[in-house]
């Protein structure tokens, strides 16, 4: 399989199958196909879009790029996710709240995308707090104080983690497809067992409907 045919496929308007995605998202991670090569690709997605069937298989590609957390051991983990906003700071708010009402809060949140501000940057604003965790530690402070907020660290979803940041440097963040195949795929990996979604919308928003 070669990546130029990937993105002749989307470039026509045509349906990726479940391998071009595997083959395209594996390569990437692993460095095997330049930014360059991958911007092109995403800016085809961008702007013919995905069928629900390849947003699924990117999802799930993505997801299993990396490890996947197991927190069977804590029982009920909640994850609560944006799809991104101007002012966008319900998790911060919201988090710890359930957490003093005994529900365990296990979240991955991302960086700054576009013209927002990313949960895990406000929260490294606040001195000493530490959104690199390691997986054993994430789960540790679940256990302790029954709440860890993270960015993206170690092997979670390490094709997400990429794509989102090719995503940002090239103005292709508001799409659907790559919106809900970046959050779920992180949901994913995070191993929560109930998830919450914040759909943003409006002018200041990713989704203006």
């Amino acid at each position: 399989m070669n990546i130029l045919d990937v993105i002749a496929k989307k470039r026509d308007k045509k349906e990726l199958t479940k391998e071009d995605i595997d083959f395209f998202v594996r390569e990437y991670t692993n460095g095997n196909i330049p930014d360059y090569q991958a911007s092109a690709l995403i800016m085809a997605i961008y702007i013919n879009g995905m069928t629900d069937e390849e947003t699924t298989n990117l999802t799930l590609s993505m997801a299993n790029s990396g490890d996947i957390l197991d927190l069977s051991e804590l029982g009920e983990v909640i994850d609560k996710h944006s799809t991104g906003g101007v002012g966008d700071k319900i998790t911060i708010i919201i988090s710890p709240i359930l957490a003093s009402l005994g529900i365990n809060i296990a979240k991955m949140s991302g960086r700054g995308l576009g013209f927002t501000g990313g949960t895990a940057d406000k929260l490294e604003s606040i001195p000493g707090y530490n959104v690199e965790l390691s997986e054993k530690d994430f789960i540790q402070n679940v256990k302790d104080i029954g709440i860890s907020l993270i960015t993206q660290t170690g092997n979670l979803s390490p094709a997400d983690k990429k794509i989102y940041a090719l995503r940002d440097s090239t103005n292709c963040v508001e799409s659907i497809p790559l919106i809900a195949s970046s959050i779920m795929s992180k949901k994913i990996a995070s191993g929560a067992t109930k998830i919450v979604l914040d759909v943003t919308c409006g002018s200041r928003s990713f989704y203006e409907k």
